[in-house]
């Protein structure tokens, strides 16, 4: 009798670790489950989606396959696909693409990678224009930028290759807004108005979708870009 009653009661809890596990499952992966999208790590990653704390692991396993990245980006950009560039072991894009418009907001055709691409886009949805519609109640039209690929070392370094070898990041120089204002970093940091508070904002939230982000408070090199990397160790300044 002792031996039956641990064996029903083994068979009680598994039953009920089934239900349970099945339950999460379902909740999770049915088509009707109640999980909103942006909070369930098991549907695909969406730009416009709001970030969430699974969101960066919804990036991640995008980043992991380049054509899903390709997909995605193509939700909210416009790019061109291109051949994948590769001049040296130390120059060269994969996965390339020549980026014309991310998230509504157009830029100057740019030749970068697609996952610098897609996490400029995401940031542009979810930094640059709630920052410019909380700064200025407008939305941004165009972002100015100084490049992405540069097969170079580092500024300063002659022998450690910059991540715009590889376009692995994009340095963002402005802003112009809805109204024809083109705002600059240069002048804007320690600018008038809003503007300070604003490209304080951009930096900050490009540390959310990015590894590295460098500004005018790193050193002067900086004063009129911010650098957008997509490698690094979590640097934010």
């Amino acid at each position: 009798m002792k031996t039956l009653r641990i064996f029903l009661s083994i068979l009680s809890a598994v039953s009920v670790f089934g239900a349970v596990s099945f339950g999460l499952y379902w909740t999770f992966t049915d088509p009707r489950s109640p999980i909103p999208r942006a909070w369930n790590p098991f549907q695909p990653l969406h730009v416009t989606d709001a970030a969430t704390p699974v969101t960066g692991y919804k990036l991640r396993r995008v980043l992991r396959d380049p054509a899903q990245c390709l997909v995605t980006l193509g939700q909210a950009a416009d790019f061109t696909e291109m051949e994948p560039l590769r001049v040296s072991e130390d120059c060269g894009i994969e996965n390339r693409i020549d980026l014309r418009r991310v998230a509504g907001v157009s830029l100057r055709p740019v030749e970068t990678s697609c996952e610098t691409a897609l996490r400029l886009t995401l940031w542009t949805e979810h930094g640059l224009k709630p920052a410019a519609r909380e700064a200025f109640g407008q939305e941004p039209t165009r972002m100015l930028h100084i490049g992405s690929y540069n097969c170079r070392p580092i500024r300063g370094s002659t022998t450690r290759m910059s991540s715009h070898a590889t376009a692995s990041s994009i340095d963002i120089a402005g802003v112009t807004l809805a109204d024809g204002r083109q705002l600059s970093l240069l002048k804007g940091w320690d600018g008038p108005g809003a503007q300070p508070q604003f490209f304080a904002d951009l930096r900050n939230t490009g540390c959310d979708w990015f590894q590295t982000v460098l500004g005018p408070e790193f050193n002067a090199l900086h004063a009129d870009h911010f650098h957008f990397q997509s490698r690094g160790w979590g640097t934010c300044r």
